[in-house]
């Protein structure tokens, strides 16, 4: 499907055959410079699916020519949106609307839009923006580099929407923001029907890889040097339901435990309602399965749990943390809280505040709940005013703040083994830290003693925790002796990546572009 947008007003060419008789011979043409190679931006929004897709999408750009921005004004800008995040389509339309007279004032520059919200809303995003150049949906990521040429040769907009999906996404070209850490998709879309979560609806009923693909694709990875993956899915912990295994998860845990080489692995997001025992023992049996669990609450009411169709209740919820930490003691617990569900009561809210003071998060992802067209619950009786929501949220917020300074604050004094990342801290040229994940998750911020090797990304340190706010720990040795350093073959991954792109190894610090953070959601970070 397309729609037109009319052509710039443009005198006629002549052809040869047209050409007048009488002109001066042609000169003998001089060389011509080769081409230079159009240049893109990916701006992603929402969640892991989100900038997993993004990685997708550019390597399909970069097989199809195109080269990364570096900064400058890029011949094509690609956002990638979501549907379910507060201010989804106000975010868009901005972005767009700043893009437009940048446009105009560069003709051959392209706009397109795809993921979630181009899903959602369609021609809406050509008839509020019609100087996009491609909308397209979740199910067709990789017809992306067909209708920018498309939309080049015919001077059309294209829209290109499926309601299925025509590729696995998986088996795309793939561009790695990262060379130690990476997904790996298990499945994609949901068989769940929350009330508040339109995403089935934008990327259709579950559909489940066949392990060997995932498996292979896991192995390519550390063949390139990664040593950490986060297994990917919308409800990983159902994977295999479309193949009728029901122990298909924990099945493949173990086998990603016989992959040398795989140090880290990791997995987001499980529903507690199909959250079974043998993938906790298969968590405390594997090795490489790391010491962390992010877990969706939601909420801690069961009248709103069952508002919101969620097939558990408090008491399930809480008996799957105690098992785990039964089988794990030191794992780290992440979880996912939305604020203000329509028809929430006080005693509604108290009780996820019971709840969370029980669980005891690592940290906590807290969201307001606004409406979201086309889901069950925005029409629902009981929408609450904004100031009640804010009132609430801020309640939550601070018992959650107190919890996750406490629970760092048990982390002191212990050995950590981190994994360098090439972020680092907002403070990072003042205090000469740099930062990476510890096995279970958690941010750690730590400095080199005098003397002792720099790590690059993707080595490992083993350092003491020295200091612990709310959302970040801190290791500042005393000594050489209280640092270790094992440089990995990730690490050794990092520097070529840095040689190909004639960039000079930069420990601590990005490489120059605008990554994203791989593995788990990162820990939301309000000042050090």
């Amino acid at each position: 499907m397309s729609l037109t947008i009319p052509s710039p007003a443009a005198g006629p060419t002549p052809s040869p055959d047209t050409a007048s008789s009488d002109t001066a011979p042609t000169p003998r043409p001089e060389a011509v410079p080769a081409a230079q190679p159009r240049t893109y931006q990916v701006r992603t929004f929402g969640c892991q699916m989100n900038v997993h897709d993004s990685e997708r999408m550019s390597g399909m750009l970069e097989a199809a020519g195109y080269v990364p921005s570096a900064g400058e004004l890029a011949d094509v800008v690609v956002f990638n949106t979501c549907a379910v995040r507060e201010n989804a389509d106000n975010k868009l339309y901005g972005n767009l609307g700043i893009l437009a007279p940048v446009k105009a004032a560069n003709p051959g520059m392209q706009i397109a839009v795809g993921g979630c919200l181009a899903q959602k809303d369609r021609e809406t995003i050509l008839k509020k923006a019609p100087w996009v150049d491609a909308v397209f949906g979740t199910h067709n990521v990789g017809s992306l580099p067909a209708l920018l040429e498309r939309a080049r040769h015919n001077n059309d907009a294209q829209l290109e929407i499926l309601e299925s999906l025509d590729v696995f996404p998986s088996t795309l070209p793939t561009k790695r923001d990262s060379v130690y850490s990476g997904w790996v998709s298990i499945s994609v879309g949901c068989n769940n029907t929350c009330t508040f979560c339109i995403v089935p609806a934008l990327r259709g009923k579950e559909k489940d890889r066949r392990p060997g693909d995932i498996l292979a694709e896991i192995q390519a990875l550390v063949d390139d040097g990664a040593i950490e993956v986060t297994l990917l899915g919308q409800n990983v912990n159902s994977y295999g339901v479309e193949f009728g295994d029901r122990q298909a998860f924990s099945k493949l845990l173990r086998a990603c435990g016989e992959i040398p080489g795989l140090e880290r692995v990791r997995f987001t997001s499980p529903h507690p309602a199909a959250f079974t025992d043998d993938v906790i023992d298969a968590m405390a049996e594997t090795p490489n399965v790391m010491p962390q669990l992010h877990m969706p609450l939601q909420s801690g009411s069961d009248k709103v749990l069952k508002d919101m169709k969620r097939s558990y209740r408090s008491t399930k919820f809480l008996g799957i943390l105690d098992k785990v930490r039964e089988k794990i003691p030191h794992a780290a617990i992440s979880t996912d809280i939305i604020v203000g569900f329509p028809g929430e009561t006080e005693e509604d809210f108290q009780a996820t505040l019971d709840v969370v003071e029980k669980s005891r998060f690592a940290t906590a992802f807290t969201f307001q709940y606004s409406k979201r067209p086309g889901t069950p619950a925005a029409e629902l009786p009981g929408q609450l005013p904004k100031a009640v929501v804010q009132e609430r949220f801020e309640r939550l917020t601070a018992l959650q703040d107190r919890i996750a300074a406490e629970e760092n604050a048990r982390q002191l004094g212990r050995r950590v083994e981190v994994m360098v990342t090439a972020q680092s801290g907002r403070k990072s040229e003042e205090t000469h830290r740099l930062s990476g994940r510890a096995q279970d998750q958690r941010l750690v911020h730590f400095s080199v003693p005098d003397g002792a090797e720099t790590p690059r990304p993707g080595d490992l340190v083993t350092v003491t925790i020295t200091e612990a706010a709310a959302f970040h720990l801190v290791a500042d040795p005393a000594t050489a002796g209280d640092y270790s350093l094992r440089r990995s073959r990730a690490g050794d991954a990092w520097d070529r990546s840095q040689a190909d792109s004639c960039g000079a190894p930069a420990p601590g610090s990005a490489s120059g572009g605008t990554g994203v953070s791989l593995g788990m959601p990162t820990l939301p970070v309000r000042g050090r």
